[in-house]
């Protein structure tokens, strides 16, 4: 099975599953381009299906397309919703980076924009 993502204006609108072979007989005529993208990619990384091991295959457009990214036609990307304002974009991966790196630690964080830092989450 592969994947194809809708986009139209730059944004994906449906991802969808499908057989290559079958591919033209599932989509629809509304305005807008198909475009293949590859569930096992983040961050320009092909990965084993159901893992975190990178596996050495063929990373597609950068990162598996979701509804509300953008496809970005000079990079060949999908490039998720920017999540922070003070975030910028990895060129390598197409993925944000907050300005300061979260902490490498068994703990969860959430961004604060506000203070421009991560905060430790309650209860954790």
């Amino acid at each position: 099975m592969a994947h194809f993502a809708k986009v139209q204006d730059g944004i994906v609108t449906q991802v969808i599953v499908a057989e290559p072979e079958f591919f033209n007989t599932f989509v629809d005529s509304s305005p807008g381009e198909w475009i293949q993208t590859s569930y096992n990619t983040r961050g320009g990384i092909h990965y084993a299906p159901n893992s975190n091991e990178p596996d050495g295959g063929v990373a597609l457009r950068k990162n598996y397309a979701g509804i509300g990214f953008t496809y970005d036609k000079d990079r060949d990307a999908f490039i998720p919703p920017k999540p922070y304002a003070s975030w910028t974009l990895d060129e390598a991966s197409c993925l944000w980076e907050a300005p300061v790196p979260m902490p490498a630690d068994e703990n969860a964080y959430e961004w604060n924009e506000e203070t421009q830092s991560w905060e430790l989450i309650d209860g954790e």
